[in-house]
């Protein structure tokens, strides 16, 4: 007998600018992304709501993404990088080597949205392994929910500082959910030499309990910060 591969659940992220009464009867700038979300407990993979608050940020800033080259990290069902590449960037996708799914699913997520030119490949953070090293430098490296258990952190500060030393003007872009008081990366981000800024939710029209038609994030308190070189200029 035949074992069934995992089941997909559709999901649709409908992404638009925000509108004045006036303007509402007038055509406006929209993008529909697809996530196959995986069903099976076995492999279950969804979209986070850190993803949904990242992708936002990249569609509220769609128009310097043209031309930029941008790496997401534990991209998983990589909402983030598949709107940063249907706005125009040059994306690479990656996820653990250790768990071949997870880059299966990156796949998916590019099939479905017609995204056949963005490279996946398998980076394990911590390690210096020989796909981290033929990266070609990037501008933005992105991570939505990363920081989930604290024995990553320096590892995924150590592989962020190790690209970021390849081009000092690079930034990490990253929202994470708040889920301890106790939660903090400050002091190794004062180890590797690097420095943050806080942006707020407000700013790029996150501050809600639904974005991109999506029930995501509801109720969850997202943070999202830049992450550069202490000595780079952030603009």
């Amino acid at each position: 007998m035949c074992e069934e591969g995992p089941r997909f659940h559709i999901k649709e992220y409908r992404f638009a600018e925000e509108q004045d009464k006036r303007e509402r009867e007038e055509s406006r700038p929209e993008l529909v992304v697809l996530i196959p979300e995986v069903l099976d407990s076995q492999y279950g993979m969804y979209v986070w709501p850190c993803a949904v608050v990242l992708a936002q940020y990249l569609w509220f800033h769609r128009r310097m993404l043209p031309g930029k080259r941008i790496l997401e990290i534990g991209a998983g069902m990589s909402l983030p990088g598949i709107v940063a590449a249907k706005c125009g960037a040059e994306v690479i996708l990656s996820d653990t080597e250790e768990l071949p799914q997870c880059l299966k699913n990156c796949e998916r997520s590019c099939r479905i949205n017609n995204l056949l030119g963005v490279h996946i490949l398998g980076l394990t953070w911590g390690q210096i392994s020989p796909n981290l090293l033929s990266l070609p430098e990037v501008d933005i490296i992105l991570a939505s929910d990363v920081f989930f258990e604290p024995e990553d952190f320096e590892d995924i500060i150590t592989t962020v500082y190790f690209l970021m030393k390849r081009n000092p003007d690079a930034q990490f872009w990253t929202t994470y959910q708040v889920r301890s008081s106790n939660w903090s990366i400050e002091a190794l981000l004062y180890k590797w030499k690097l420095k943050n800024v806080h942006v707020p939710l407000r700013s790029f029209n996150a501050d809600k309990e639904q974005l991109a038609s999506s029930p995501l994030p509801g109720r969850h308190t997202i943070e999202m910060m830049i992450i550069s070189l202490a000595g780079a200029s952030y603009t």
